[in-house]
């Protein structure tokens, strides 16, 4: 299937290099050529677009452009000039963390234009170019039925994908999900920082190792702590100066005020997150080590180290 990913980054370029490995046709596109050559040292087949305006040319109609760019400016930047390129029953899908009441009237923008508009959370962190990206999806129905070969390919072989309606209904899952993983990582956090302050010398690689085997804590984060500490098992080498990768938690909390809906453990991981900025006490915490080596871990973030 024909598409185009515009945006390679951390996830960006391995989404491209997913699909291309699937034998999808796929143009890309990156503010910085530096990224689109390295995907054309490995793929002889794919096309580069050197501005948007060449996707109207490069694509057949109708078309597929998908955005994986920051959240705000930069998406909004991208989607004015592609809304001057696309003509009716064209697919245009954010894939970035973007702010749901964003997607809401992006969708309804291109809807006046007949240019049908998804927004799709993309989870999973920069492992699931192996394991598949989880994808919830909101937007157009008719362009989420002709993309599905595009899903398809992107979750497989773990992964996964759904509709959860019109709008931005995917971005609000999205939304959510994210503000549940801070609560699962800070709580992750805190009980190894217990443990590693234990009167006992316990092997927290060993503690880890034996959780994941069907306790009710493992899964995949778990999979990343063990992923962090076979490198660094006390993290000494990590500073817990926690980055801020998104807004989505911040959203998260603020729509749960919108609905009263307390949210007790998200909104103080999140204020956990923003101390660990200045607050030396908390950098030198094995708490807030754990969540910054897990942010690398899973999504490729950085981490500052001693």
């Amino acid at each position: 299937m024909q598409i185009a990913m515009l945006g390679l980054g951390r996830m960006g370029s391995n989404m491209a290099r997913k699909l291309l490995k699937d034998d999808h046709n796929v143009t890309i596109w990156n503010r910085s050529a530096d990224r689109t050559q390295e995907i054309q040292k490995e793929f002889s087949s794919v096309t580069i677009a050197s501005s948007i305006r060449d996707l109207k040319h490069l694509l057949q109609i109708p078309r597929i452009i998908w955005l994986m760019l920051p959240a705000g400016d930069a998406t909004q930047a991208v989607l004015d000039e592609i809304a001057e390129i696309v003509d009716q029953n064209d697919v245009v899908v954010d894939g970035g963390n973007a702010y749901y009441k964003d997607t809401q009237l992006r969708y309804e923008s291109f809807k006046n234009k007949r240019v049908r508009f998804l927004g799709i959370g993309v989870s999973g962190g920069v492992v699931a170019a192996e394991t598949g990206y989880p994808l919830m999806v909101g937007g157009d129905k008719s362009a989420y039925e002709e993309i599905k070969p595009i899903l398809d390919t992107l979750a497989k072989p773990q992964g996964g994908y759904d509709y959860f309606g019109e709008g931005g209904a995917g971005h609000f899952v999205k939304m959510i999900h994210n503000g549940i993983e801070y609560g699962i990582m800070q709580s992750l956090g805190e009980g190894f920082d217990v443990l590693s302050s234990a009167p006992y010398s316990f092997d927290l690689l060993k503690v880890a190792k034996l959780w994941q085997k069907g306790t009710l804590v493992s899964g995949f984060m778990l999979d990343r702590v063990i992923d962090a500490l076979a490198k660094d098992p006390r993290l000494e080498q990590v500073v817990g100066e926690i980055g801020m990768a998104s807004g989505e938690t911040t959203w998260f909390v603020e729509q749960a005020k919108e609905e009263n809906v307390p949210v007790e453990i998200i909104e103080r991981s999140l204020e956990y997150r923003k101390r660990s900025q200045t607050d030396k006490k908390i950098q030198e915490s094995f708490t807030a080590k754990m969540i910054s080596a897990l942010r690398n871990a899973f999504g490729g973030h950085e981490v500052k180290r001693k």
